[in-house]
């Protein structure tokens, strides 16, 4: 996608502190923390949110999810706990539509989250 700031990214022609790459997925810090740890897990493919998670794409899903099992680990956030959060949708506070996943950790967190 010529105008996503995460595609852009994904291709280098945007800085980011990038704590994690391999063929499929890409893990940078959040340019604006919430938390001490603040990190966005995205697909280098371009899917658009979790509406557009179909058979041809869950596999790469899964594999977000291990990889932020083990980006939670690495950072010494496991023990005590995480959170992972991914908005779908103006309502859902979506506001880059390339889906992508924050792991959150460092500090306690309340529900609800607001």
């Amino acid at each position: 996608m010529e105008d996503c700031i995460f595609c852009k990214i994904v291709n280098k022609e945007i800085p980011s502190e990038i704590i994690y790459e391999d063929d499929k997925v890409m893990a940078f810090k959040d340019v604006n923390p919430q938390s001490p740890v603040h990190v966005l897990v995205i697909p280098k493919e371009h899917i658009e949110s979790s509406n557009d998670i179909d058979d041809n794409n869950s596999q790469l899903i899964g594999h977000i999810f291990v990889t932020i099992k083990e980006l939670a680990k690495e950072l010494g956030i496991d023990e005590d706990g995480y959170r992972i959060v991914n908005n779908c949708g103006s309502f859902g506070g979506q506001t880059v539509y390339h889906i992508h996943f924050h792991l959150l950790g460092g500090r306690k967190f309340s529900w609800p989250p607001g």
